[in-house]
């Protein structure tokens, strides 16, 4: 090793010792007799000291360091006299004796620190000089520590790690796959996995009981920042087990989690049906860390001649605690934010219960103080509340309080990083319906059972099949999902049946899942956590990007390496694929 130490183990236990240290200059400070040098590694900072005592030739070579040169020094650990107790190293300094440039930097497009003045799209260029810096590398660490964990817990339930193939076959169900050409088949494609879902349940027919994998997986949709074109998931799956054994294996995995990497000791999950979540939150992934639960008034608000509210199929509404203070302008924000084309709400009425009592609404022409109680007692609300509601299409509405109730959430601070609320979603609808296409999807996957109290709805009411799926959910984001998996071969036709595949395309899709449940398929069902969004939220940040060593762009780019890229014309020929001119 060229060192003896780490630039972030040395304390004052280490007085007198003799040391080697390797790693980058962080900054330099020449006070004229005396040169300071902060020595940066992945471990910490070091303080360097050159000063009369030090050999003149050494001193020289110090004031020539630049930023991020990388260097090797040698010197006495003494005592620092300006202590700095915010780093580990903050007692002791280096004397250095002797110093060795391995390599010189130029200057670095922007400054190496944790503040740093380089954009996103800068530091995105420039990634491998992001990943020196502090907040950066500790998410990589972060992510490094909860891997570790991962699959410590699941070894010791029995589990198996197995990879599954990266080259696959294209589905026509889910998100669109990316496509990789096959030389030696011309004309031919393979798929990159979108999930290793049809694997993991042929591994479940091969008698692996207990799988899992940290895997990569590949979807070719459009990008936001907990998305990307290639992400990871801890896939895993079960054989032998009900649903109720997936939610407890799976929470005692994120609860250690918690307890190893974060120090929370987290209480039983909750519960929650997939119906009761868009009924009180509008969403399948609520975020429950603060309450504003819906009020639904459309039976208490009909027949008193307001268009808005007669026409609408349903009205419903949050109470924002202790907001009957919103000025004109704050509550014009509010419906501007709305009226957004990505919510797409026509308007906003509100109620304001003054600290004196009295009721106040945008909608007085029509109802009078009675009715404006009713309106109250509906929401629970005290004096000093501000009632918002909004109106139209069931569905639609739901989603857009929604919005509006995650707006009020950040608006009032109840959205806290530092705190975390999980939630399993149960009994998710089995189908959903395609106005596109006409035909019904699986909300989740094909494979996915339906509860068998549902399953004689498939022939007459397909639309009110459950599932036997769940979500985890935390703080709003969903960051894992699965389903116990339907084993039995006419079960599994029936389920493409309702899909709209015919026998042919059912075969031709699937035939290898088909024919390998006539092979003795037991029953099981499994999960997966998208392991960078659960990395993010421990990280406590809003995208996935930053615990991620290199990472897309919201274009799908990877502008550091400029990838994707044209290809060579060569390479396009032994492809058998045509160019249009």
């Amino acid at each position: 090793m060229l060192r003896t130490n780490t630039c972030g183990e040395l304390t004052r236990n280490d007085l007198g010792k003799e040391v080697t240290l390797c790693g980058w200059v962080q900054k330099s400070r020449d006070l004229g007799g005396t040169t300071f040098i902060d020595v940066r590694d992945r471990y910490g900072i070091t303080q360097l000291v050159f000063n009369d005592e030090t050999d003149a030739a050494v001193r020289n070579q110090a004031r020539d360091l630049g930023r991020e040169f990388v260097i090797k020094v040698s010197g006495k650990v003494i005592e620092r006299s300006n202590k700095n107790p915010k780093i580990p190293t903050g007692e002791i300094e280096i004397a250095v004796t002797a110093l060795e440039i391995l390599n010189q930097s130029k200057v670095p497009p922007f400054l190496i620190e944790d503040e740093t003045d380089g954009g996103e799209e800068l530091r995105a260029k420039y990634r491998y000089l992001d990943l020196r810096r502090n907040p950066i590398r500790n998410n990589l660490v972060l992510r490094h520590k909860m891997a570790q964990e991962v699959r410590k817990y699941l070894d010791g339930l029995d589990f198996i790690e197995v990879e599954t193939p990266v080259l696959i076959k294209s589905t026509p169900e889910g998100a669109r796959d990316f496509v990789v050409p096959s030389r030696m088949n011309a004309g031919e494609f393979y798929a990159l996995p979108q999930s290793p879902q049809t694997f993991k349940q042929l591994l479940m027919v091969s008698g692996f009981d207990r799988y899992f994998q940290i895997v990569k997986c590949f979807r070719d949709e459009d990008l936001r920042a907990d998305r990307q074109p290639e992400f990871t998931q801890i896939d895993c799956e079960m054989s032998f087990i009900t649903q109720e054994d997936i939610l407890n294996v799976f929470e005692g995995m994120v609860r250690t989690l918690f307890k190893n990497v974060k120090g929370i000791d987290l209480v039983e999950v909750p519960r929650m049906t997939y119906a009761d979540a868009m009924r009180l939150y509008g969403s399948d992934k609520p975020d429950t860390r603060f309450g504003m639960q819906f009020a639904e008034l459309t039976d208490l608000v009909k027949g008193k001649n307001f268009p808005v509210f007669h026409q609408a199929e349903l009205v419903v509404g949050i109470n924002a605690k202790n907001c009957a203070s919103y000025t004109r302008k704050q509550l014009d924000e509010l419906t501007y934010f709305i009226k957004r084309p990505q919510i797409g709400a026509t308007g906003l009425i509100y109620l304001r219960y003054n600290t004196d009592g009295t009721l106040k609404s945008s909608v007085d022409k029509f109802y009078n103080e009675e009715d404006l109680k009713q309106w109250a007692t509906a929401f629970d609300a005290e004096p000093g509340d501000l009632m918002l509601l909004l109106a139209g299409k069931k569905d639609k509405v739901r989603k857009q309080l929604n919005e509006l109730r995650l707006e009020m959430g950040s608006r009032l601070g109840l959205r806290d990083k530092n705190t975390f609320s999980p939630l399993w979603v149960l009994d998710f609808p089995l189908l959903e319906w395609d106005e596109e296409t006409e035909r019904y999807h699986a909300m989740h996957h094909p494979f996915t059972s339906p509860k068998p109290e549902d399953i004689a709805l498939l022939e007459t009411d397909p639309g009110e099949v459950r599932a036997n799926a769940y979500d985890m959910v935390i703080n709003g984001t969903e960051i894992g999902g699965g389903s116990i998996r339907i084993h039995d071969k006419n079960l599994q036709a029936l389920m493409f049946k309702h899909l709209g595949f015919s026998q042919e395309e059912a075969q031709k899709q699937f035939g290898f899942l088909m024919d390998a449940f006539e092979f003795g398929a037991p029953p099981h069902g499994g999960i997966a956590f998208g392991f960078d969004r659960l990395c993010s939220i421990f990280a406590g940040l809003d995208s996935i990007r930053d615990v991620i060593a290199f990472p897309k762009n919201n274009s799908g780019r990877d502008v550091m390496i400029d990838s994707p890229s044209t290809i060579d014309e060569k390479q396009l020929n032994e492809l058998k694929i045509k160019t249009t001119a």
